[in-house]
């Protein structure tokens, strides 16, 4: 197979980047499995790593050309997904100071939430159109090297965000307290407030 997809390996590479790397999925896995601990990161880990490979399997069949001839509709959904981020760091940032045993299960970001985020993130879609037009071949096989990328993506993307729910289910330990729930609370929502807002000068 790699002999007929040589930007397979290279992509592989990409795709663990792009996933490993901090961003507001990845915070939000954190936030949300150490405030709710590891179950709660996993619809959110399988709702951001699958509608980003859909994006990715979209993107490949022309689905994205619109980011590309209409500028509005990448400033509409940019300005929608750092509203929205904003709105779950003020939910994260006001959060009651309670430590990990009084927890608030309905403050937890739902499958359909994480999946919803990335389908409003233009840089999302941004990604996926690079990962198209650099690593999918432009012969009769395109639609097959798509469908190679999409799957790979997901695959990869699950482990790393995986990463990052063990990280904040292993800083449970440290949040017992509602003192440094709070602080946590703190940190994680102005990281979150701050990667949507320097999305703008991107």
């Amino acid at each position: 197979m790699l002999s007929s997809f040589p930007t397979l390996l290279p992509f592989v590479l990409f795709a663990f980047v792009a996933s490993i790397t901090p961003g507001p999925t990845n915070i939000l896995v954190l936030s949300n499995s150490a405030r709710f601990g590891m179950a709660a990161a996993v619809p959110i880990i399988l709702g951001a790593c699958a509608s980003a490979a859909i994006l990715v399997l979209l993107v490949g069949t022309g689905a994205g050309s619109a980011l590309i001839q209409w500028p509005l509709v990448q400033t509409l959904m940019r300005w929608a997904g750092v509203t929205w981020l904003s709105y779950l760091a003020w939910q994260i940032l006001r959060a009651p100071a309670a430590g990990i045993s009084a927890r608030n299960d309905e403050e937890r970001l739902s499958l359909l939430g994480a999946a919803s985020l990335q389908w409003i993130n233009p840089k999302t879609w941004m990604m996926a159109l690079a990962v198209v037009s650099v690593f999918a071949d432009v012969g009769e096989d395109r639609l097959v090297h798509v469908i190679y990328l999409s799957l790979a993506f997901f695959l990869i993307s699950l482990p790393c965000l995986g990463v990052w729910a063990l990280l904040g289910a292993g800083s449970s330990r440290w949040l017992r307290s509602p003192c440094a729930m709070q602080r946590f609370n703190r940190c994680t929502g102005l990281l979150l407030l701050g990667s949507a807002w320097l999305s703008l000068l991107a």
